[in-house]
This record gives structure tokens, C-alpha cells and sequence, in this order.
């Protein structure tokens, strides 16, 4: 693929396939994942124009082209110097340049810009060190596990998937465990702020900053940012051995992070070292209690559960979208697009794609060859976090299976409305009685 002319003729908006199913509504996704509708777009011929914003006097809205199959999501991904994440934003919406550059992050930046960030933190989650943390991992799983099968089980989402990432998190940055339930409660509102609307108030958590300048448009942003402050102020004054003295001491390229930089790299490790695994944990309890023989499969053969990690982040999907800017003319699964146009990676639909998945629509530990693309498509943006999620998520199923605790189905999961993660606010489970299930 190239960068090649493309005429007004073939941009023009009104020639162009439209999107069968508006897969950007929030609201839509209160029902879990449209696939049928990411189906429809994945067979279409080419790729199709997602509508998306206020038509202009020139006709033209701020729309998007939606790329769902699984070969086109990995192209883009492997070609930053066509379609770039500093353009514009990585969500849906434009920004303003004061707002992009003042909420830019790792995921919003080009090389060179993004090289330099990237090193900065990519030997602390390399999977040398990942294995370094894995004995805490472990020890929280094995604690909360044998309290929520003790009980009987009931919130899953509060008794087990929320505080185990957040708690090893929190232990990698060096913040005090005493400030998880704040910052699971800031995480959950920046969740909310991808809804159609805010779920906060502007003023929110002493919020002075217009919310246009802060990341999700949340007020939330704001008490992260302060936090981040917080704990720059405290190991100025008494480093220590953890990722917010790292982020302060390090040096790329000869240069410290600005105040900026650090606050957003703060922000973002929490949210993705927080959110994202959490909701990997959700679904995959989710569906071990709805695909009882799947947990009997991985219990019988514990060597499943390596494997079976990647088929519940493959289920679970939750980062649903990443956005990306052409950067010049150029075409994509022959389609031309033009420079400045949107192009959406959709990652629920790539993951379900039956080119790459056979039987994609199975839950089946079994799966041995499983590329998803629940960390991105690959190329310079693939999740940093990836081997870290890898492992909580493992620790989790093998305190399980150590512990025979069977999940059963109890009321239906709350899910959030949003277009970006694939989140559940709540999800009750019951824990058959020991020795049984399965």
C-alpha cells in the first residue's frame, strides 16, 4: 500500500458506501457487541463511510471509514507513516491543536515523538520484569478468589476483577494501596465521559480546567492529573523503587518528561493498567459461567490456561476502537481514501472475523492459534501493558482452578454505554458448591 492521487470525483461523500448499522451509538453497545452488525460491514466490498458529526455547508460530515477485517486492521496498524495518531485525535471527535496537544499521550504521538515516550517506560513491562511482579499478582488472586468463593460468590466486578489489576498497578507505580478505591472511581467516570454524555459535571472533583482540555472530556481527568502531582511532589522528596521515580528520573534523548507528558503518562498507566484488564476479567468470568464444559476443559488440562488467556482477551475485546488520520492520499482494501479522511480500526469486528477465526463466535479454551487483536494490530502502537495483562489474567485462572471454583451465571451483566470500551458496570455470579459444576 501507497500513497497514491486520488480524485474529487472518488471522494466525493455521496458516492460512497454508507455504514449498515451505526456502530458509533454509544447507546447501541448497552447490548454487548453489535456483531451482526459488524458482520454486515466486514462482508461489504471494500471499506464503507460511517457518518459521524454535524454536515457541513460544504455537505461534508465529520465521518469516518470503519475497517473491521482482520487483514486491513493489521495493515493500518503497520503503517503509522500513512495513518498517523497525532492527527486529530485517537477517539472519534476532532480535537482543537490547545486540546490535543495539552491531552496528548503515548497513544496520541508519532514517531518521533512517540519513540522517545515509548522508551521511557518499555523496560519496565518487559517480560522479564512482568515475572518479576507476578508473585503479588498472584497473591492478591489467590486472597480474593478464596474470599469471593467463600462468600458464595456475588460482585464479581467489585470483589475480584476491579481491585486485583488496580492493586498491582498501584504496587508497580508506587502508589499507596489506600488510593485504589479513588482511582477505580476517577477510571470508572472517564468510562462514562465516552458515553453521549459526561458523567460528571464540569466543576467535578474541583475541576477548574475547561473539560476540552482533559482526556474523555471528564472532570475525572483533572483529579487524576492532581493525583499525579501528588505523588510527583512525594518522591521528588523521597524516590523510591517504582514507575513514578522512574518516569521522574528518566531521560529519552537527553530530556526529562515535562509536567505534561509525566500527568498524561500517569493517567494513561492507570487507566490501561486498570480498566482494560478488569474488563478482559469480566467477560472471561462471564462466559466460563455461560460455557460451564470450557471451565470442566480447562480444568481437566491446565496446560488450556496459557491459551485460554488469549481466547478471553479475544472474547472479551475491551478496547473497541482506535482512530487513526490519513496522512496523504492512499487506498485501503481498494478503496481510496483521502488524506485527512478518518479511518477507524474497529477491533470488535476484527476479532470476530471468520477469515482468521474459525467458529469465531465459540468460546473454546482449546483455540490454538488465536492473533487477536485485543492489544492492537501491531506495528510501534501495540499495548505496552499486553505481557502484564497477560499475566494477571493467568494468575487469576490458575488460583481458580487450583481452588476448583466453578462461576455460575447470576443476574445479567450492567454493561456501560460506550462506543469505545467494552465495559460492564456490575455482574453478579454465583460459585457452585465445591467439587461440583463443570
Amino acid at each position: 500500500m501507497s500513497g497514491r492521487a486520488v480524485s474529487e470525483e472518488t471522494v466525493d461523500r455521496s458516492t460512497r458506501l454508507a455504514s449498515p448499522v451505526d456502530i458509533a451509538s454509544p447507546a447501541l453497545y448497552l447490548d454487548g457487541i453489535p456483531h451482526e452488525g459488524f458482520a454486515a460491514i466486514r462482508e461489504t466490498d471494500g471499506l464503507v463511510w460511517h457518518p459521524y458529526g454535524p454536515v457541513g455547508d460544504d455537505g461534508a460530515d465529520g465521518g469516518f471509514w470503519a475497517v473491521t477485517r482482520h487483514a486491513d486492521v493489521r495493515e493500518m496498524s503497520r503503517n503509522p507513516e500513512l495513518f498517523s495518531s497525532a492527527i486529530g485525535h485517537t477517539n472519534l471527535w476532532d480535537l482543537e491543536a490547545d486540546a490535543l496537544e495539552a491531552r496528548r499521550s503515548l497513544i496520541d504521538s508519532d514517531a518521533p515523538d512517540h519513540t522517545r515516550l515509548r522508551r521511557v517506560v518499555s523496560r519496565a513491562f518487559t517480560p522479564k520484569n512482568t515475572r518479576n511482579w507476578e508473585g503479588m499478582a498472584r497473591d492478591i488472586a489467590a486472597e480474593l478468589v478464596e474470599d469471593f468463593a467463600a462468600g458464595g460468590g456475588g460482585g464479581w466486578v467489585e470483589q475480584v476483577a476491579a481491585p486485583l489489576p488496580i492493586r498491582v498497578i498501584l504496587a508497580i507505580l508506587g502508589v499507596p494501596l489506600e488510593d485504589a478505591d479513588y482511582l477505580v472511581e476517577w477510571t470508572n467516570h472517564l468510562v462514562g465521559g465516552t458515553g453521549d454524555a459526561s458523567s460528571l459535571p464540569d466543576d467535578a472533583y474541583g475541576n477548574t480546567t475547561p473539560t476540552r482540555l482533559l482526556p474523555f472530556n471528564s472532570p475525572a481527568s483533572h483529579a487524576l492529573f492532581e493525583h499525579a502531582e501528588k505523588m510527583r511532589q512525594l518522591r521528588l522528596a523521597e524516590p523510591g523503587d517504582d514507575l513514578v521515580t522512574g518516569l521522574l528520573e528518566a531521560e529519552a534523548d537527553g530530556e526529562r518528561l515535562s509536567a505534561n507528558e509525566y500527568r498524561n503518562f500517569f493517567q494513561l498507566l492507570v487507566f490501561a493498567g486498570n480498566e482494560t484488564t478488569r474488563t478482559a476479567m469480566i467477560h472471561g468470568a462471564l462466559a466460563f459461567a455461560e460455557h460451564p464444559e470450557q471451565w470442566a476443559t480447562l480444568r481437566d488440562d491446565p496446560s488450556l490456561i496459557t491459551g485460554a488467556v488469549d481466547e478471553v482477551i479475544r472474547w472479551a475485546t475491551p478496547v473497541l476502537h482506535m482512530r487513526r488520520t490519513a496522512t496523504t492520499d492512499t487506498e485501503l482494501a481498494g478503496t481510496a481514501i483521502a488524506e485527512g479522511d478518518k479511518v477507524v480500526m474497529w477491533y470488535a469486528g476484527a476479532n470476530r472475523d471468520p477469515e482468521v477465526f474459525p467458529a469465531p463466535f465459540r468460546f473454546d479454551v482449546t483455540r490454538s492459534d488465536n492473533p487477536h487483536f485485543a492489544f492492537g494490530g501491531g506495528g510501534p502502537h501495540f499495548c505496552l501493558g499486553a505481557f502484564l495483562a497477560r499475566m494477571e489474567i493467568q494468575v487469576l485462572l490458575e488460583e481458580m482452578v487450583a481452588r476448583n471454583v466453578v462461576l455460575e451465571p447470576g443476574s445479567a451483566p450492567v454493561r456501560l454505554a460506550s462506543n469505545f470500551v467494552h465495559g460492564v458496570a456490575s455482574l453478579d455470579l454465583g460459585v457452585a458448591p465445591s467439587g461440583e459444576g463443570g
